[in-house]
């Protein structure tokens, strides 16, 4: 048997009920202008590396995140922030 709650929430759908617009204030937004992608591969490049992350920041930077390989021993974890 079908709720009630369901077939009033059907019947809305069908006759073009639409849900309130929702306001997102703009400084809650995080622009941005590009991606990390450049900066990354050239962090990669530079330091022989692995990529682990790469997230850009608010203010227009990228912070880098790669494991470059020991001497023998355990990879080096390291974090850089570049610019975009």
């Amino acid at each position: 048997m079908s709720s009630p709650v369901i077939i009033a929430a059907l019947a809305a759908g069908l006759a073009g009920f639409s849900l309130p617009a929702i306001n997102v204030p703009s400084d809650n937004v995080v622009r941005v202008s590009g991606d990390c992608s450049a900066a990354a591969a050239q962090v990669v490049a530079d330091t022989g590396g692995e990529l682990l992350s790469a997230q850009p920041t608010s203010d227009g930077q990228c912070v880098i995140t790669v494991l470059v390989p020991g001497n023998g021993g355990r990879p080096k974890k390291v974090t850089v922030k570049v610019p975009m």
